[in-house]
């Protein structure tokens, strides 16, 4: 499967939580029966490559100077998503979509998926020793675009997950040469100072394309002894418009068995899948997969207002997590350029990092439509970031 630079439209994700002593999946339900998920079997083990210096990357002022000025290494010159966590020695994991390597690279120079672990002053890329997709691509060229990542704390180790979504080449030539075929995990196991390694990789329900059906876990927040999940869709005709937003919930010791969920249904919780009602509609609706989360008594939802297309990196507020969300006044400008083909897409709130009182830091993806300008420039084909100041919610 060849790479593809232009992938804008961002799908949903399955966040993987640690509870009760097990890692569990959360599955994608409908009012239809899964299909079994698969797991792959067991995957090489990696090593991770000489430092990239970064300096002290103490503010966002210099994240943006790292990431636009630093040449990078054979194993990672670009890459898209940039979903995070920090580990529990205070390294931080970072998670990339689609991923170019250098020219002299020995190996695949484009794979889907790719990490970097950083420590002070040290970034280093996670190498698989066959030189490959970190997750590898199943036997029928099916690839693994990661979107979330989330740890739980183990004596002298975390536990990784990593939501991913399966993607398959659709044979034609432009910008959309692709479809999304549903959710998938990768469990890691990461020693404290070690290298991060690949325990597993399962697929969640059968191969299907449909935007129609919620992608379950497009963002997901633990409060008040919930797990609150959120799921987007769009119609099959919406065009490129953005993705509405539904939410279930359910407790931490159930998140794994989806016949325990409950969907908001605009009055009550209840037991039906398809009761689930928008809280945001697609239209001026959210990109696909997105930020949610809660700062004192208000609740954030944080994206790009009509995903890929759209220009403003919007705030919608709610006093529950079961909305009603009210959009806020546009936080920032991010728009695409048809002139030069740059694209801006995929906004990530990343409340731990940097923090201050009253703001997040986001960071959002950069392509280009031509791979010529990303091939010969990969600083152009990597994540950036800003601080947005957090709004006051209103109605």
């Amino acid at each position: 499967m060849s790479w593809s630079p232009w992938r804008v439209v961002p799908a949903g994700v399955i966040l993987v939580l640690a509870l009760a002593g097990a890692l569990l999946v959360l599955r994608a339900p409908d009012d239809d029966h899964d299909a079994p998920p698969t797991t792959s079997p067991a995957v090489p083990s990696a090593t991770l490559e000489p430092c990239i210096h970064t300096g002290d990357l103490d503010t966002v002022r210099a994240l943006n100077e790292f990431v636009t000025k630093a040449r990078g290494s054979e194993g990672f010159a670009g890459g898209d998503v940039g979903a995070s966590v920090e580990l529990q020695d205070g390294r931080r994991l970072f998670v990339f979509g689609d991923t170019l390597r250098a020219s002299d690279f020995d190996g695949q120079r484009f794979v889907r998926n790719s990490m970097l672990v950083f420590s002070p002053g040290c970034g280093q890329v996670v190498m698989p020793h066959d030189h490959g997709a970190l997750v590898p691509d199943r036997e029928d060229g099916v690839g693994y675009w990661p979107m979330s990542i989330a740890r739980i704390e183990r004596q002298g180790h975390d536990i990784v997950g990593v939501g991913l979504q399966r993607v398959r080449s659709t044979g034609g030539s432009g910008v959309f040469d692709f479809e999304i075929l549903g959710p998938a995990v990768a469990r890691f196991d990461v020693p404290r100072g070690g290298v991060p390694e690949l325990q597993s990789v399962r697929d969640i329900g059968p191969d299907r394309a449909d935007t129609n059906q919620p992608m379950w876990g497009a963002a997901a927040v633990v409060d008040g002894g919930w797990v609150y999940l959120y799921g987007t869709s769009r119609p099959a005709d919406a065009g490129l418009n953005g993705f509405d937003l539904r939410v279930a919930r359910t407790r931490p010791e159930s998140v794994g068995d989806p016949a325990t969920w409950q969907y908001w249904d605009g009055r009550a919780w209840s037991a039906r899948a398809r009761s689930a009602v928008e809280l945001i509609d697609h239209r001026g609706g959210v990109s696909q997969t997105l930020s949610v989360f809660r700062v004192g008594r208000t609740w954030y939802a944080l994206s790009k207002k009509d995903e890929v297309l759209g220009t403003d990196l919007t705030v919608w507020t709610a006093p529950s997590a079961a909305g009603p969300f009210t959009v806020q006044p546009a936080s920032a400008s991010i728009p695409s350029d048809a002139v030069s083909g740059t694209l801006r897409y995929m906004p990530l709130a990343h409340p731990d990092l940097l923090p201050e009182p009253g703001t997040v830091v986001v960071s959002y993806s950069v392509n280009n439509t031509d791979f010529e300008v990303v091939r010969d420039d990969p600083r152009r084909y990597r994540p950036r970031f800003l601080r947005v100041a957090l709004p006051r919610r209103t109605g």
